[in-house]
């Protein structure tokens, strides 16, 4: 099992020819568990303009595995935002800190091409799915 970021997700839909894309692509063709949470899932289809493709993209990501959020997800999100803003770092996009937290809560690795979760795998352990 595997959490997709939604910067891997836009990469993909745009047709981008990247390493993140190319991994991605070898999930999707071996039939491997991808995994998606509210919060990718919200960021992907937002940035969606057209009926027509926010209705394919909705299809396409429900067949995905969902992993939720508790309570103790959100409570880890904080901490791992103000345990590096502590140490000098800060993580330009909060809600990367609700993603990294719902990795480490399913102990599973995270698809993804945003240099903030970098300081999270060094400080948190989350892990990176090269």
């Amino acid at each position: 099992m595997v959490l997709v970021d939604t910067s891997v997700w836009i990469d993909f839909f745009s047709a981008s020819s990247q390493a993140h894309v190319d991994t991605l692509e070898h999930l999707i063709r071996t039939r491997q568990d991808i995994c998606i949470c509210g919060i990718v899932l919200t960021e992907i289809l937002q940035g969606i303009r057209e009926d027509s493709d926010f209705q394919r993209t909705q299809e396409l990501l429900s067949h995905l595995v969902f992993l939720p959020m508790d309570y103790s997800s959100f409570i880890r999100s904080a901490e791992i935002y103000r345990s590096l803003r502590r140490q000098g770092i800060t993580i330009r996009k909060p809600v990367d800190c609700m993603i990294a937290a719902v990795a480490l809560d399913h102990d599973i690795p995270l698809l993804h091409n945003d240099r903030d979760f970098v300081a999270i795998e060094k400080h948190f352990g989350l892990k990176r799915f090269l």
